[in-house]
């Protein structure tokens, strides 16, 4: 792989755990490290457009950089949903007018972003909408609520699917919005606080929210055209990242296991080498995958394959340690305010990994609708 791109801004690595020593794990600090990224134009380097402040890299530096990024234990990102969701639907789908507005900002980590998609009561059934948003002078007024909204605590914008058409059921009469976060009153935001004690998810309730008219993105009523375009860009070279720090967590399992003696059980050892394995066979099928077009089970099959890969992993990384996986790393006050280490904050977070961004039943539906050709499964009237 070519790496020269990377070594030309001298002294990532450096910067980043430097970075890491001199600020706490906050929002406010996440984004200035994304106001950092975006001076050296690191953010935006896999859209098919340049000149917003990004750098141009090909595939296979796009790899590298992600590669590299994981290995380097860089800070976690906060602008992923702009960069990697929102910018290609908008180079895609939106006006020059959009683009102008709202790509240098995130290239520069000034604007973050958050998804409003999912809803109460619709489960992972994107096509239940029932956030309604009502045409006026300025543009729409939306009212109605989402859920498990990753980082909409941080976020300056989101990107709303709401149902535009008076009666309109299922995918038809929806538009896509982007609306101001800051609109007291308007938008309120509820965190969810989660097995782990940490609140990466909230509930956002829109009560007349402003979506001006010039930030309707692919026309009024094409929202569903658009959602399933930005759907399609949820995979790509952060598929590969997020392995490299899949291998640093399977790491801190082996390591617990020598250090519990669990090696050395047969049963424990074999599992152990099936995640090891499991993992590499993931990664050829990443690479196999990469930058290809049309593929509409890929996505699916990528989901299924780390949703459990990842869920096993906490499983196993409870069993090595043994009775102790149940003690905490400090003592836990009666208010509920406590701390995991590293290993138990991954088995409970990983719960989830088989139900966020589309539940393992709803990929196994998609696999079996779009690329076996089998009866589609019938769907409730919204």
């Amino acid at each position: 792989m070519d790496f020269g791109f990377i070594d030309a801004d001298e002294g990532f690595r450096a910067e980043a755990r430097g970075w890491l020593l001199e600020h706490a794990d906050s929002g406010q600090d996440r984004r200035a490290w994304e106001r950092t990224l975006g001076k050296s134009g690191w953010i935006g380097l896999g859209w098919p457009e340049s000149g917003y402040g990004n750098r141009s890299a090909t595939l296979t530096q796009q790899v590298a950089w992600a590669e590299e990024y994981a290995r380097s234990s860089a800070p976690p990102r906060s602008g992923h949903i702009g960069e990697n969701l929102l910018a290609p639907t908008l180079i895609a789908h939106g006006t020059d007018a959009q683009k102008s507005r709202f790509l240098p900002a995130i290239a520069a980590g000034d604007e973050l972003w958050c998804q409003g998609y999912s809803e109460p009561g619709a489960g992972s059934d994107l096509a239940g909408v029932r956030t309604v948003a009502v045409r006026e002078a300025d543009g729409y007024r939306i009212s109605g609520q989402k859920i498990w909204t990753s980082l909409a605590h941080e976020a300056d914008w989101c990107f709303v699917l709401a149902r535009t058409e008076v009666g309109s059921r299922r995918h038809h009469g929806l538009s896509f919005l982007l609306v101001p976060m800051d609109q007291p009153g308007r938008v309120e935001v509820r965190p969810i606080r989660q097995l782990t004690g940490t609140s990466e998810f909230n509930e956002v309730f829109f009560d007349g929210a402003l979506a001006r008219g010039e930030h309707l993105v692919g026309g009024e009523g094409g929202g569903w055209n658009v959602a399933m375009s930005l759907l399609g860009f949820e995979r790509g070279v952060s598929t590969l990242a997020q392995q490299v720090g899949f291998a640093r967590e399977l790491g801190r399992v082996v390591e617990a296991a020598v250090a519990s003696g669990a090696v050395l059980d047969p049963v424990l050892r074999d599992r152990l080498v099936r995640q090891w394995a499991e993992l590499r066979t993931m990664r050829w099928n990443a690479l196999r995958t990469l930058g290809r077009a049309g593929d509409a089970g890929a996505p699916s099959v990528a989901k299924l394959l780390w949703g459990g890969w990842h869920q096993r992993l906490g499983e196993l990384a409870m069993a090595v340690r043994g009775a102790a996986a149940a003690v905490g790393p400090v003592d836990w006050s009666p208010s509920l305010s406590y701390e995991l280490d590293p290993l138990q904050h991954l088995f409970l977070f990983s719960r989830a990994d088989t139900i966020y961004g589309g539940s393992d039943q709803v990929q196994r539906t998609i696999i079996a609708e779009r690329v076996l050709g089998l009866p589609r499964e019938p769907k409730g009237v919204v």
